[in-house]
């Protein structure tokens, strides 16, 4: 099921509306003819006021009229086509930063129900590299943002830091997206600085991912062991090794050291996306320091030079 907000805006725009249709039919015909009535039994026009007390629209009818194009155009827009999310952590440091307002292409995998979330219309699958909002597989009340590592059938290796990918190709094709088939292909990485980002007193390494049809980049932390040992373990792999289900794919942050993502928990089921993370809307510092008079939820200053498509 939907978070509640939505369904808060479904049921909104289904009572309003309703209200609204309703009074047209039924009550609205009724107060015409009593006006009707009273017009006739006068030479001069009735004034508004006049109008007013001879056939009153009650105050819910007038609200309901006044707020259902609105809600109903905002619960459309947000249901079907594009919804607001604020990014709440670095995991996908570099390319999302904590603080980045983003727009999130609802019709990009299907087009569902706003309150159950069904498929109503299909419309496209994720591509590798996409940066994809879903709904948390251990937690469907909580939105994540990952990127879409491996597609269904995919075999992934995450070893040393360095990205495997072993793609399911369809039979007798030779490569897919840039990717051998029958074999794993390493993911080539460049550095690109190691003084931009900083963990606590560590410095992260900043690289450029090759990954086919998505060139991007990551961080690295080079000094932080390799959780392996809180990998999620697929039955008859190795603990560093996934095999993606069918209609399933593996996803992972940019920011490899700390992300919370399909190396610990598995696989994102088709069901659960959400959809695809297109734009920056608005980027905003949140530079408040302990001794600052500021809570630390008021930003202190605009990030303009992030505003744009995501890459």
């Amino acid at each position: 099921m939907a978070g509640y907000f939505s369904v808060f805006l479904v049921l909104l725009t289904l009572g309003s509306g309703l209200i609204w249709l309703i009074d047209h039919y039924m009550f609205a015909p009724k107060r015409k003819e009593r006006i009707a009535l009273a017009q006739g039994a006068t030479q001069t026009p009735l004034d508004d006021d006049v109008i007013a007390q001879i056939a009153p629209e009650p105050a819910i009818v007038e609200g309901a009229k006044s707020i259902f194009p609105m809600i109903a155009a905002i619960t459309i827009f947000r249901s079907f086509i594009f919804e607001p999310f604020q990014i709440p952590s670095g995991s996908m440091m570099p390319t999302l930063l904590d603080g980045d307002f983003i727009l999130v292409q609802k019709y990009a995998y299907g087009i569902k129900d706003p309150v159950w979330r069904s498929q109503m219309i299909e419309v496209g699958e994720p591509e590798r590299g996409d940066i994809t909002v879903f709904k948390f597989p251990l937690d469907e009340r909580i939105d994540f943002i990952k990127r879409v590592i491996g597609l269904p059938g995919d075999s992934i290796v995450y070893r040393n830091r360095q990205l495997f990918i072993k793609p399911n190709c369809e039979a007798g094709k030779e490569r897919t997206d840039n990717l051998v088939c029958g074999e794993y292909n390493k993911i080539g990485l460049d550095i690109v600085n190691r003084d931009e980002f900083m963990q606590g007193p560590m410095h992260l390494v900043r690289l450029t991912e090759d990954l086919p049809g998505a060139q991007h980049d990551i961080l690295i932390n080079p000094q932080a062991l390799e959780s392996t040992d809180r990998y999620y373990q697929q039955t008859g792999t190795r603990k560093d090794e996934w095999v993606v289900p069918k209609d399933s794919y593996f996803v992972m942050g940019d920011n490899r050291n700390n992300s919370q993502d399909g190396r610990m928990w598995g696989f994102v089921p088709k069901e659960n996306l959400v959809g695809k993370a297109v734009f920056i809307w608005m980027s905003f510092d949140f530079d408040n320091g302990p001794n600052s008079l500021l809570p630390g939820w008021v930003p202190t200053g605009v990030r303009f030079e992030r505003l744009g498509n995501i890459q």
